[in-house]
């Protein structure tokens, strides 16, 4: 089976490499991104289902329906524009201070319990030293490339960790 795996990566890599540059642009993403997201999928269907009867028709309807997503997504994120006023402000009264304290160690608390490399990327991400990508994927020892993903699986378990936190509210 392990070899199997394996011949069917080197197989795909060139296809893979070459759709996920097609469509990443359309999307706004890297390559990368669209790349690493494709083979989390490839590992989840051959642990799940084994491999895919047509892994070429597989793979182009894989990455086409990731760049789908992604664009769906970014069409619902709205940026943070100079003129919105920040979350945090100092002028506030003593009880929304003391709430916003509790929100905050919710949060880092939230962090703390979640899986993985998780917790070190989550803390990098809210530092206040502001890292930028390259920063956090050096501190970590990891892909610029592979943030994007590994941010989004954090980000989902986080939401996992926080969802009864926020249902409360």
């Amino acid at each position: 089976m392990l070899h199997m795996t394996e011949d069917l990566l080197i197989t795909l890599r060139p296809l893979l490499t070459a759709e996920a540059t097609a469509e990443a642009y359309a999307t706004g993403t890297e390559p990368g991104d669209l790349e690493q997201t494709v083979w989390l999928r490839l590992l989840e269907r051959l642990e799940a289902d084994g491999p895919p009867l047509d892994p070429h028709r597989w793979l182009r309807s894989v990455v086409r329906t990731e760049a789908r997503r992604t664009r769906r997504t970014a069409r619902h994120e709205r940026p943070y524009e100079s003129g919105d006023e920040p979350a945090d402000t100092d002028d506030r009264i003593p009880e929304q201070l003391v709430l916003t304290a509790a929100r905050h160690r919710a949060l880092h608390e939230a962090v703390r319990k979640l899986p993985g490399r998780c917790p070190r990327l989550m803390a990098a991400l809210l530092s206040p030293a502001d890292l930028t990508y390259r920063e956090i994927a050096g501190e970590l020892g990891i892909s610029q490339g592979s943030l994007g993903p590994e941010r989004s699986r954090c980000l989902g378990c986080l939401r996992r960790l926080l969802t009864p936190e926020v249902a409360a509210r």
